[in-house]
């Protein structure tokens, strides 16, 4: 099979031959069928979360189940899924209490299956990770059947795709982290895939006021097709930036969340709440990046901040629903597609995130 490895961070991704090895017991073979470029690829490509051995990069990915492995009875053979980056080992407390974006017994974070282990090597037999236990910047990846969850097969692959990662980030993160009510005024800083899936959520939930906050004009339009009432470019000054907001939430939105993982934008999501509101922390971060914030003024006026990986969500039954939601119409998760691309373009697609450039590319196999 054919994947774009990365050998050290701070190198381009290189296509080359793999060899794959069947699944073993509670495991799937999935055919790619497309996979998302996210921002978190980007990160470990260029070693913002540090060293990592040979690894396919890809984590936002959909494709055909082609194999399974003992002992599984869901996922079956042929059917479409998007694929959970996060796959949960359904045995620790967390999961036990139905917090599955908690667990603390998976082993994706080590880009490895459940039982410790890759299916990935080279023709001379060293091992080769796959990101977050996926890799779906391969034509093929064995992963663990619970990080394989149906969903219709009407469903665009391209759009099951990015429902395992960015929509379903930003989508739950407005249901069911913040559980956004029916009028509130929200601002949303930076649209990216997730910031404007977090528009898209906002609006299914009936926000009353939602603001889009970014640098580049395109996108501002793009947010305004979504579901967003009002926009803001973003300059350097991150006062005018707030002042902006506040003048179009009536001096400060219920709610405000940051999409990017930039200390300055996790510093003005907070300063720009309104008192009793509340700031949402999406993006993620290069490691020990800090942000700071008015400690009076935040215990003073009784704001809240709160992290939300994931969206919070439990994707064996967000999937098919964000699915579902997607073909009654409700979700253009479609419009989020900027352009449709093959492995060998993977490096440029890179290029136009560092430059801020574009929505979400899409690999498709």
């Amino acid at each position: 099979m054919r994947a774009a490895v990365l050998d050290r961070p701070g190198t381009p991704l290189r296509v080359e031959e793999l060899e794959l090895d069947p699944p073993g017991p509670g495991e799937v073979l999935v055919r790619m069928a497309a996979s998302g470029v996210c921002h978190s690829d980007l990160h470990r490509a260029d070693g913002d979360w540090g060293p990592v051995p040979p690894t396919v990069l890809g984590h936002e990915g959909s494709g055909v189940v082609e194999a399974v492995g003992a002992g599984v009875d869901e996922p079956s053979l042929g059917q479409l899924v998007a694929l959970n980056w996060y796959y949960p080992c359904l045995a620790c407390e967390a999961c036990h209490l139905g917090r599955r974006w908690l667990c603390t017994g998976t082993k994706a974070l080590e880009h490895r299956l459940p039982d410790g282990s890759t299916r990935l090597h080279r023709a001379d037999g060293s091992e080769v990770l796959p990101y977050l236990a996926l890799g779906t910047f391969g034509e093929r990846a064995v992963v663990a059947a619970q990080a394989a969850v149906p969903v219709p097969d009407a469903v665009p692959p391209e759009v099951a795709a990015l429902i395992g990662c960015a929509v379903t980030t930003g989508v739950m993160a407005v249901l069911r982290t913040a559980e956004v009510p029916a009028g509130a005024s929200v601002a949303v800083i930076g649209l990216g895939g997730v910031g404007l899936s977090v528009v898209m959520g906002t609006a299914l939930a009936g926000a009353g006021t939602i603001v889009a906050v970014d640098r580049v004009p395109e996108k501002l339009e793009r947010a305004r097709e979504l579901g967003a009432t009002d926009v803001v470019l973003a300059g350097d000054n991150p006062r005018v930036t707030r002042r902006a907001i506040a003048g179009r939430t009536g001096g400060g939105p219920d709610f405000a969340f940051e999409a990017i993982g930039l200390p300055a934008t996790i510093e003005l999501a907070i300063e720009a709440v309104r008192p009793g509101g509340t700031a949402v922390l999406l993006g993620l971060t290069k490691l020990d990046d800090r942000a700071s914030f008015d400690a009076f003024s935040l215990v003073d006026q009784s704001k809240h901040v709160v992290g939300s990986n994931y969206g919070w969500s439990i994707p064996q039954v967000d999937f098919p629903r964000l699915a579902r939601m997607y073909l009654a119409g409700r979700l253009p998760i479609d419009k989020l597609i900027d352009a449709r691309i093959g492995l060998e373009d993977i490096n440029g697609a890179f290029d136009a995130l560092r430059r801020g450039e574009g929505l979400r590319k899409v690999v498709v196999f």
